[in-house]
Formats: C-alpha cells, structure tokens, sequence
C-alpha cells in the first residue's frame, strides 16, 4: 500500500521508500524552508495582505491534499506500477535501466510538463482552471499550494497519459512528482538573487525571478516562461521573456497576478466558480498570438 516501505526498481536501481513519508517530509520541508526565507529577506514589499493570503492558499491546499490521495496519487501509483510491469512506454522499448533510467526519465517528463503548462495557456477550456492559480495578487510560497481541484484531476489525467507514452518506473515517477512539488515552492517563493547569481542560476533551473516574470500582470512577460523544473525549454521553444533585473523586474510595471476582479481572488466562492467565469478568460489565447521572444 502507499503508506508502506516499497521496494522499487528495475534492474540496477533498488530503492526502498515509504511514498507517504518521503511525500509528506519533502513538502513540509520545503514549505518551511521557503517560507523561511522569504520571511527574512523578502524580495517585493507584503502590503500588509501576507498573513490573508497565505491562510486561504493553505486552505485550498488542505482540500486538495484530500482530494488529490483519493482521486489522484494512488491511483496513479497503482497506474504506474501496471505500467512499468507490462513492459509499456518507450523507456521500456529503449532498454534504459537504473540511473540512466532515472535521469532521463526526469528530463523527459519535464519536458511533457512544460508543454502541459503552456498548452493551460494557450487552450480555453484548460486556462479556465489554471487562471485560478494566477488569480493570486501577488506571490509567495503559498501561491504554489494555490490549484484549482478541477486543474488537478485534468493533470491527473494528462500525466497518466505521460506514463503510459514514457514508462517510468514509479522510483523515477516519484521523484519527479517530488522534485516539481519542491521547485514549484522554490520559483513562487519571495526571494531573489544578485543579478549575476541569478544569470548563472536561471541558465539551468527556472528561479523566482523568471518565474515572477510568468505571473506579471503585463501579457508580454506574463504568458511566457512556463518551465517547471529546468530552465532550458522556454529558450528552445521561443517563449522565453527577460524576467528583468533585480532593481527593474519585467512585472514592476502592472505587478502580479491577473486584471480583472482582482478583488475576489481570495474568495472561496469566486475561486472554486473561477472555470465558470468569463473575468480573464481570453488573456491566455490572447497571448498565444505574441511571441515573447521577439519583444
């Protein structure tokens, strides 16, 4: 069962993990970690909202975790399991074992990651629930915990599919599962680097910084920058946007989050009917036809 010691592997690999205890530590880890940090340095002024924000985004959390253990991560445990013990997905077909398995398992469901995010973006009926993530007037650690249920469970369904085409062991699929849930606290975290540390940082692994610039206001910068994990994709497939300078980010200009009805973003109502309202529903197919990387 998920709650027990598995021992998972496919020929060079053998790792044994308790999937709820790892899960669960990771996430409370890097929670705090951040939260942490962004409370001692932050890097944009709070305006006095934090404490209001961070206690609703922990709300919406809670019900997700729920929803999502039920509906969601054990059965796509179990999913991953049958997948990897029929021989299906093309890391099966490649031969690719142990630490190579892993590694490139990492990358490549990165890479279906990074199209999932930008297709939110540029398909209607899937910016419906991922605008109310960015429903969030400004932007912190909690931000990351901010999904609608709807948003997930279409995930849910989107990385079933990635399982099936790839084949991941369920040790690489836990990984990754852990490494997005760490690097999403990390990029939506208030911190910042000094410039030359974040242009060396951001060559590889998406920062605060670029990702900021994912949540401005401004559509130019805003619908751009969709990388989770590495850093490399957007460059490669032209939807890159300079997140600015330290003194000068790119969302100073119109700040964070979406234009319309800014005043129920924290609204359970108005966030769980978000897929149902037309406020913001044509920002991210407006933005599909400007290419950030010839601003």
């Amino acid at each position: 069962m998920p709650g027990c010691p598995l021992l998972f592997g496919r020929k060079g690999v053998k790792m044994e993990i308790n999937l709820d205890a790892g899960r669960l530590a990771v996430f409370i880890g890097g929670f705090l970690l951040f939260l942490l940090l962004e409370t001692l340095r932050p890097a944009r002024p709070w305006h006095g909202e934090r404490g209001s924000r961070l206690a609703f985004n922990v709300g919406v959390a809670a019900l997700n975790t729920v929803l999502v253990r039920v509906f969601i991560y054990v059965p796509m445990l179990l999913w991953t399991v049958h997948v990897e013990e029929q021989g299906w997905g093309i890391s099966r077909w490649l031969g690719l074992y142990g630490w190579t398995e892993i590694i490139v398992s990492l990358v490549v469901l990165d890479f279906f990651d990074y199209l999932w995010h930008r297709g939110n973006h540029r398909w209607r009926f899937l910016w419906r629930f991922h605008k109310g993530h960015h429903a969030d007037t400004g932007m912190d650690v909690g931000t990351a915990l901010r999904f609608h249920p709807g948003e997930l469970f279409l995930s849910g369904g989107a990385k079933a599919l990635w399982v099936l085409v790839w084949g991941p062991t369920p040790v690489a699929w836990f990984l990754f599962e852990l490494l997005v849930s760490l690097c999403a606290q990390f990029h939506h975290s208030n911190i910042d680097f000094p410039d030359p540390v974040e242009r060396w940082l951001s060559r590889f692994i998406v920062t605060p910084r670029f990702h900021a610039a994912h949540h401005a206001v401004e559509r130019r910068v805003g619908d751009a920058n969709f990388s989770t994990i590495l850093s490399c994709w957007d460059p490669l497939f032209r939807s890159y946007a300079n997140p600015g300078s330290r003194s000068a980010p790119a969302w100073a200009a119109m700040g964070l989050g979406l234009p319309q009805e800014r005043d129920k973003a924290f609204s359970i109502r108005a966030w769980l009917e978000e897929p149902l309202r037309s406020r913001n529903l044509d920002l991210g197919v407006a933005g599909a036809r400007e290419d950030p990387a010839q601003q």
